[in-house]
């Protein structure tokens, strides 16, 4: 009988003590060490097949089994990286849960790459305005983005007619501020709400969103796609209420309900300055009240909150929505500054003063802090809404050819 060879024992590898300078920040490094991981999470794993051991510098081999993919690198087996959620190479980690690293690597310098690669590139933002004839959307949106920007400056005559039906029209321009290039589109509805029968007057409005993710959609599709796909879908959509001091119309409702679900909708009171304080807060309320009734959800919906802190930030802007504003692209001379106002014969109503209404609040919102949420939601949201209800209807696009890709590339 052969002699049976017991099986190799081989001993643990020794974890080395952890260093004292771990856990202190690199000189090169802008921020403070917070635990960072090394885990990669939720999408594509870059992680090795199961059971390949990987010597990451002195701490011996590091078995990495298939479970452990989404949970982090970790000592020990696939349990252990799936309860502890990736520990630290040291042997330690942070509270945060992340690992701690043992010395400078870079990556908090993808933030100045990514801010450099928008700078070269620019990008796009596509605004809606829709209301009544007369209530100040152009002057608002150049107020906004203190230039000509709406379609009224671009060649606009005071003899031109309300047109007899609702019409979409859009007028772009490059802004430019502290080298960052911004493409911006305004998108006017001349038309609407301003007919003695305005039955369906938003389906032309609803058209043209679609529309622009149809054309998103069938640019992703093809073949031989663009490096860059133009993106013309609609970010926001100002509706203007009248400031009526009394209810929304049926025409409010009806159009904020049936756009909702495909367009951030930010409703605003138009020109302010026409009521009181004590009259702008009955009506804020009202109009607060009628939506929550009607089921009418605006930008930012709740359901889209990703954490606690975007809660309470979006509370605070849900609990003073619609906005109040008053527009003007006039300058006037008060305590020695030249402020943007309306000149009336008992004083100057000044836009960005939030005493006298709330356009600041709205620039603020709707530029300095929600800018990129509005374009992401619509992506994220409304355009694979429409994209899965798109593809399931007909079975899936079909790729379009490269023949017929040539012209729309030129």
């Amino acid at each position: 009988m052969s002699d049976v060879v017991p099986p190799e024992v081989r001993p643990k590898p020794a974890v080395p003590a952890k260093p004292p300078n771990v856990g202190a920040p690199s000189p090169s490094s802008p921020f403070p060490t917070q635990g960072l991981g090394i885990g990669v999470g939720g999408g594509a794993s870059f992680l090795p097949p199961s059971g390949i051991p990987v010597p990451i510098g002195s701490h011996g081999p590091v078995h990495i089994s298939s479970h452990n993919v989404g949970h982090g690198v970790g000592h020990g087996t696939s349990h252990n990286a799936a309860h502890n959620g990736g520990h630290g190479l040291g042997g330690s980690h942070s509270s945060s849960g992340g690992s701690t690293l043992l010395g400078y690597i870079g990556i908090d310098t993808i933030i100045e790459q990514m801010r450099k690669k928008t700078m070269k590139t620019g990008f796009d933002f596509n605004i809606m305005v829709v209301g009544n004839s007369g209530l100040g959307k152009s002057t608002l949106v150049n107020t906004l983005f203190k230039s000509q920007v709406s379609r009224r400056s671009a060649g606009w005559a005071r003899d031109e007619k309300i047109p007899k039906t609702v019409e979409v029209k859009a007028v772009s321009h490059v802004l430019e501020e502290g080298g960052v290039k911004m493409k911006l589109t305004v998108i006017d509805t001349p038309g609407f709400g301003d007919q003695i029968n305005n039955d369906n007057c938003w389906e032309p409005i609803s058209k043209y969103i679609n529309e622009q993710y149809e054309k998103f959609l069938k640019e992703e599709v093809n073949i031989t796609r663009k490096k860059r796909i133009p993106d013309t879908r609609v970010h926001c959509c100002l509706y203007f209420i009248s400031p009526t001091g009394h209810s929304l119309r049926q025409l409010d409702v009806e159009f904020m309900k049936r756009l909702s679900h495909s367009v951030n909708i930010i409703p605003v009171i138009a020109k302010a300055d026409t009521m009181t304080i004590e009259e702008r807060q009955e009506f804020k309320q009202r109009v607060r009240k009628e939506l929550e009734m009607g089921g009418i959800e605006f930008y930012p919906q709740k359901e889209f909150d990703e954490d606690m802190e975007d809660k309470n930030d979006n509370d605070k802007i849900r609990e003073a929505m619609p906005f109040a504003v008053v527009g003007s692209d006039k300058e006037y001379q008060v305590n020695g500054k030249r402020v943007l106002g309306r000149k009336t014969q008992w004083g100057i109503v000044e836009v960005e003063n939030p005493n006298h209404c709330e356009f600041a609040q709205l620039r603020d919102f709707l530029i300095r802090s929600h800018l990129q949420d509005l374009k992401e939601v619509t992506h994220n949201i409304h355009y694979e809404s429409y994209r899965a209800k798109r593809l399931n209807e007909n079975g899936g696009l079909h790729p379009i050819s490269c023949n017929d890709t040539q012209e729309s590339n030129l």
